[in-house]
């Protein structure tokens, strides 16, 4: 874009933004720009070059002015749209009347920079519309939002929150529920094509000062849909529960954000005594003072808890992001640097689709019951739903398609999200995700083992199933979409030594078969940016652009069978498997890395 068109849009901007703040920084950036500073000028370019576009993933960028970044003029358009689409959408319900056409939306937020300004927002363009507009009382984890949604019926859930990105950023999570979508994706987050009619209201905004805001009027919510969320939970939502509970010795993190007295309730409910936080991250804080990035995956994010439970000689370590819709475990691991080792999201989801298959095995509900994973996530999970009788379903990446499948009894994504509460919370769940995880380590040390040790288990029965990421992160998307390409257009022969016997463009679909009729026939997930290889060993990649972030993302699996499997005596056997999986990981990740020429 030339500097007169962004100066041109950036001077129209100014005229009609409510904040005086990003006003006076888009008008300070102009002033910079015209006296000639080439990164002021550059900044103005991006900040005008386009508009942040509402999708599948709601809104999500850096906080400041412009069309590009994340407003109040951004999200005063995106809640004048949103409720334009409902009560549109409830009119015609109504045979087109407007009578009985009153969304009911409750709104959440964290405790982000401008999250609490953007909630009351929210809630004062959907009362003004004639909306019915429930804000939450306090910053509260998203998986509260989600669980009120159904729990009040209403027709949108809106929540503020960037969940684990970088400090800069903020986003506006929508779900849809009430008398829009009354199918199993009741209380979920929008998908297609939700998100392209609710797009078109906030398109069809002309200007921000046209926008009705009211003063007041919307209703503040008290503690009793925190209480009731809490309650669902220790009604044994997450778990059966476990009296040896109250033997374990657990270190919690919340990572600056809003999970922690969540999550410390929640626990404490559920038999927990011991109970220790990490106090330099306990308190919500929006500048993440001891994390370069506050997600339990990023490397060195979880070093003050790893502290905390080498000092207590902890039995386990549970964090969650800062919105709490995900849930790290880390356990004591004696040949792990500094002794403990964080699960992968895919180990934490076996365990917890363990604990709720076999709990369900050979019961009348296990009929109907059905264990989702997205197709990124490792397929151990197909493999825990034979051993036990119950389907499973593959969906595309993100809780917002693994959260409405049918018959849902637990689904995750190796991202560290986990559904065990479907009744409950339509949404991944960190919160009651912790609770399933104390539960079942309770269980496991009755048996004399402990999470190591189910995995183990596991291992024996069906096989290692050893996952890996690869990750870059890029400043410029055109690296990502150019290594898509190359991946496309000439695909690595080998992985790992191995020969690569399938392709599949998963822009195309991808086609599941079900030999066993297990799962009730074969069935297609629809098509999603990013390339599968399979190869003669049995290794799987899949390689896509990340839908959050800046970044590429290539998700290896090796399987890998354990010999003498019959029994878990056979030690020696799991390390051999460990290592021939650590060494094929390897190979596999430097030829992914060649072929993607990232």
């Amino acid at each position: 874009m030339p500097l007169q068109d962004a100066l041109s849009r950036a001077r129209a901007w100014v005229l009609d933004d409510p904040d005086e703040a990003t006003a006076a920084e888009i008008t300070a950036l102009c002033h910079a720009a015209e006296q000639g500073d080439d990164a002021a000028s550059a900044d103005l370019i991006d900040r005008f070059a386009g508009t942040l576009q509402f999708g599948t993933a709601g809104l999500r960028g850096a906080i400041g002015g412009g069309s590009n970044r994340m407003n109040r003029a951004v999200v005063l358009r995106a809640a004048a749209g949103l409720t334009s689409y409902l009560t549109r959408t409830l009119a015609e319900q109504d045979g087109g009347e407007a009578r009985g056409a009153r969304p009911r939306v409750v709104i959440g937020y964290d405790a982000r920079h401008y999250s609490s300004v953007f909630a009351h927002d929210t809630a004062a363009v959907v009362t003004a519309a004639g909306g019915e507009a429930l804000l939450m009382p306090q910053e509260w984890p998203t998986p509260v939002l989600a669980f009120a949604v159904r729990h009040l019926g209403a027709d949108a859930g809106v929540m503020v929150t960037a969940s684990h990105n970088p400090a800069a950023d903020n986003g506006y999570k929508v779900y849809l529920g009430g008398r829009i979508v009354t199918d199993a994706g009741q209380g979920a987050q929008i998908v297609p094509p939700y998100d392209a009619a609710i797009a078109a209201g906030i398109a069809a905004v002309k200007q921000v000062a046209d926008i009705p805001r009211a003063a007041g009027g919307w209703t503040v919510l008290d503690d009793d849909v925190h209480a009731a969320y809490l309650a669902a939970l220790a009604a044994g939502a997450a778990g059966v529960g476990h009296p040896g509970v109250g033997s374990l010795r657990v270190v919690t993190t919340a990572m600056h954000g809003v999970g922690g007295a969540t999550l410390t309730s929640a626990l404490v409910a559920a038999g927990v005594t011991d109970l220790h936080t990490v106090p330099e991250q306990a308190e919500p804080d929006p500048a993440f003072p001891t994390v370069a990035f506050p997600n339990p995956e990023e490397p060195g994010a979880m070093d003050l808890a790893f502290r905390c439970a080498r000092d207590l000689d902890a039995d386990v370590i549970i964090a969650v992001d800062p919105d709490a819709d995900r849930c790290a475990v880390a356990i004591p691991d004696a040949g792990a640097e500094g002794g403990w080792r964080r699960l992968s999201g895919d180990e934490t989801g076996a365990l917890l689709g363990e604990q709720v298959a076999s709990a369900l095995a050979g019961t009348p509900a296990a009929q109907d019951a059905v264990l989702a994973c997205s197709i990124v996530s490792s397929r151990q999970l197909a493999a825990i739903g034979r051993a036990h009788g119950l389907r499973h379903r593959a969906t595309l990446t993100g809780f917002k398609w693994i959260s409405r499948v049918p018959g849902l009894v637990f689904g995750y994504e190796e991202a560290l999200g986990y559904c065990v509460a479907p009744a409950a919370v339509r949404d991944k769940d960190g919160i009651s995700a912790a609770v399933a995880v104390v539960t079942l380590l309770a269980a496991a040390r009755e048996r004399g083992s402990d999470l190591q040790g189910e995995l183990d288990a596991l291992a024996v029965r069906d096989g290692l199933h050893a996952t890996a990421p690869v990750t870059v992160r890029v400043t410029d998307l055109s690296l990502i979409g150019e290594a898509m390409g190359r991946l496309r257009a000439a695909p690595p022969a080998t992985l790992g030594g191995s020969a690569v016997s399938r392709v599949v463009d998963l822009g195309d679909g991808l086609e599941v078969p079900d030999p066993d009729g297990v799962n009730g026939g074969a069935y297609t997930v629809p098509g999603t940016d990013g390339v599968l290889l399979e190869t003669s060993d049995g290794s799987r990649v899949i390689v896509r652009p990340s839908g959050t972030e800046p970044k590429l993302k290539a998700y290896l699996e090796v399987l890998v069978p354990v010999e003498d499997g019959a029994s878990l005596a056979h030690g020696s056997a799991l390390e051999r498997a460990r290592a021939l999986a650590a060494a094929r990981l390897t190979a596999i990740a430097d030829d992914v890395r060649v072929a993607t020429g990232l």
